[in-house]
């Protein structure tokens, strides 16, 4: 990763913010690292690299062990209070565990921020993938089926903003690049109820969706995943789609009465 790709040359931001921010994501990925791994892997000097690593462990967002940087306890707190923040957090919480119950797959809490989609909660089947590797990630909008779900419920002029700040990049074999074909897709959403992705975010998995909305606010949507041979077309229509807007309509009553 360069000073480009991290943007900190783009206008109107913060250099030393921008740097700041590529080191605690790079912590994050590499599961702790040092100050020459991330000097390397940012194209940055060590000495900046040290001097950042220095304050953030100062304030307990760092923390070192033997030769290598983590990221801190510190930022629990604001973790939790920023999921807290979410009503739909509180409302959709027991009614993923009864779909996961019901179904036998992952079901997740899908929302929006910033034009970008974001885990906030999920319940793993048995022998399912590790949702903390899931929850808080971000993900483009129209190659998953919560996203594309939510972006059911926005004008055009919001999904168009959307696109010009984040493109339509290709995900997978089947990610939907085109925006007449995103916008002909969300009709469809709207008609039938859910959103699906077959294959658009990842190869081999498939997803199904429902939007949760309360007087014309969007809050998010519930999401159904698995391997694409649990998942199926079929499945989702006469199944699962059933199953999460009934949930869909569970949360949303909780929304209103919480």
């Amino acid at each position: 990763m360069t000073r480009e790709n991290m943007g900190i040359e783009h206008k109107g931001m913060v250099k030393s913010d921008e740097t700041l921010f590529a080191i605690i994501e790079s912590l994050k990925e590499t599961n702790g690292a040092g100050v020459t791994e991330l000097a390397n892997r940012l194209g940055l000097s060590k000495s900046a690299v040290h001097k950042h690593l220095n304050t953030m462990a100062e304030h307990g967002y760092a923390v070192k062990k033997g030769e290598q940087y983590h990221i801190g306890l510190r930022f629990l707190s604001h973790g939790e209070y920023a999921l807290n923040q979410y009503e739909v957090y509180h409302a959709a919480k027991p009614i993923l565990q009864e779909v996961t119950d019901e179904t036998g797959e992952m079901s997740w809490l899908f929302t929006e921020e910033n034009g970008r989609g974001v885990f906030l909660e999920g319940v793993v089947s048995e022998g399912g993938i590790n949702r903390e590797s899931i929850l808080g990630s971000r993900f483009y909008l129209h190659s998953t089926a919560g996203g594309k779900a939510i972006l059911s419920e926005m004008t055009r002029d919001e999904v168009t903003a959307i696109i010009e700040r984040h493109g339509l990049p290709e995900r997978a074999g089947n990610t939907i690049t085109d925006e007449e074909a995103l916008f002909e897709e969300l009709a469809e959403i709207r008609e039938r109820g859910y959103a699906t992705n077959f294959q658009e975010n990842q190869e081999g998995v498939h997803a199904i969706a429902v939007p949760i909305s309360v007087d014309g606010d969007i809050h998010g949507s519930i999401v159904l995943s698995g391997a694409a041979h649990r998942i199926t077309q079929a499945r989702c229509e006469d199944e699962l789609s059933g199953v999460l807007l009934a949930a869909a309509n569970d949360i949303e009553l909780n929304l209103v009465y919480q």
